[in-house]
């Protein structure tokens, strides 16, 4: 039977981001799709729009009937990009942010909850950029051969508003509200509940175990952070006017569609999310522990 190899600093950095890479690559070509659902729920303005979707299956057969079943896969290029550097920097900042905070006289509970919090953060930064890029491929409804390709879109972005918060950066601040509050809760429910709940011998009822406290993790964060991903995808989307920027900054852009369309329409693509982040957040913990584990034994 094989056992856990003596861990270097090296060897330890490099288990955290091959499995935290592997965990994002897993959950983003499953998931994608509903993230391309949700992303149009939250940048259409009311039912006054024309092109508003009245359901979710209205979306699904919409986007299936106008754009292929690759139109599902729009902007799918820049978060394959990004995953490996985004879910090995959230996992391998989380496990340094933990060590860390031992330090301090912060309750474990607590502890984990706010290096989940700086993780969150930390990814933010890596990602933004791409999360520029997909946005804006995702709200092209053109068929899927006719949009332009990732790199054509960045440098488009870069060349008419270049790389700062107007550009390739926008809506920073409102992807660091969104990945910090959801990693906050993410990793703080999901470790604390898991060390609360007895372990099973049983190797299909442990695997079940820790794929429901993930679900619910994803699940429970994803309906806290979300009006952070509607005002981010407001602002990294299309203006509503070419030319005319309304959507300017976090707090602005939730104060304003709270007032323009009501408090509900915070909580747009709400559905599709918890469809995505819930289960997309359980596999992305187990693939992250099984893979860190077999490398432990292993390499």
């Amino acid at each position: 039977m094989a056992t856990k190899k003596p861990q270097t600093m090296v060897r330890e950095a490099s288990h955290q981001i091959i499995a935290g890479g592997s965990a994002g690559l897993v959950e983003i070509c499953l998931m994608h799709p509903l993230d391309v659902v949700k992303t149009r729920f939250q940048i259409q303005r009311g039912t006054g729009d024309p092109n508003s979707y009245k359901s979710l299956g209205d979306c699904f057969r919409t986007i299936f009937r106008n754009e292929g079943i690759f139109g599902f896969y729009k902007g799918i290029l820049p978060p394959i990009l990004a995953e490996t550097p985004k879910r090995a920097v959230k996992f391998f900042t989380f496990e340094q942010y933990k060590k860390l905070l031992k330090m301090t006289p912060l309750s474990p509970g607590v502890a984990l909850s706010a290096a989940g919090l700086g993780a969150g953060l930390t990814e933010a930064v890596v990602v933004n950029p791409f999360e520029v890029v997909k946005v804006s491929l995702q709200a092209n409804r053109d068929s899927f051969k006719e949009q332009p390709s990732s790199f054509a879109q960045a440098r488009l972005i870069i060349k008419s508003d270049g790389f700062g918060l107007k550009g390739l950066n926008k809506g920073l601040t409102s992807t660091l509200g969104r990945h910090g509050v959801f990693n906050m809760i993410y990793f703080g429910f999901y470790f604390n509940v898991k060390d609360a709940i007895p372990t099973s011998t049983d190797p299909t009822l442990e695997f079940l175990r820790k794929f429901t406290i993930g679900l619910v993790s994803g699940t429970i964060s994803s309906c806290v952070n979300i009006p952070f991903d509607v005002a981010k995808s407001r602002i990294q989307g299309p203006q509503p006017v070419p030319g005319e920027i309304k959507y300017r900054t976090c707090f602005q852009t939730m104060a304003l569609v709270y007032r323009e369309e009501g408090y509900l329409a915070l909580y747009k693509g709400l559905v599709p999310k918890i469809m995505r982040l819930g289960p997309g957040g359980a596999v992305m913990l187990l693939v992250y522990e099984y893979v860190s584990g077999w490398l432990q034994k292993n390499w």
